[in-house]
């Protein structure tokens, strides 16, 4: 789970990346899915966009790969969408630490 402050951080992160994933009218299909998942391990933040002809919003479309993947929503913004998850083997990216209570 991600603080507000992590948010942030990888918020800014990723308005210079290109969008890796497109989804469009065939949904999410397992290529897909495999897709952002094979992204997710090299890169740990990517960025998606669905198409207008898709017919699914893209929050919807956001939650659902990250179920399906195990990562973080990080923002969704009109039709776009962020997504997080940290390599265990070799990060690339380092996040702000928690505060603790």
């Amino acid at each position: 789970m991600l603080t507000s402050k992590q948010r942030a951080f990888l918020r800014s992160l990723a308005t210079d990346i290109d969008t890796i994933v497109m989804v469009g009218k065939g949904g999410i299909s397992p290529q897909i899915i495999k897709q952002a998942d094979d992204a997710l391990t090299a890169r740990e933040l990517i960025k998606g966009k669905v198409l207008e002809t898709a017919g699914v919003d893209a929050r919807e479309i956001a939650e659902h790969i990250a179920a399906e993947t195990q990562c973080d929503v990080v923002q969704v913004i009109g039709s776009k969408f962020v997504l997080f998850r940290r390599n265990p083997k070799a990060p690339k990216i380092e996040l702000p630490k928690a505060k603790r209570k």
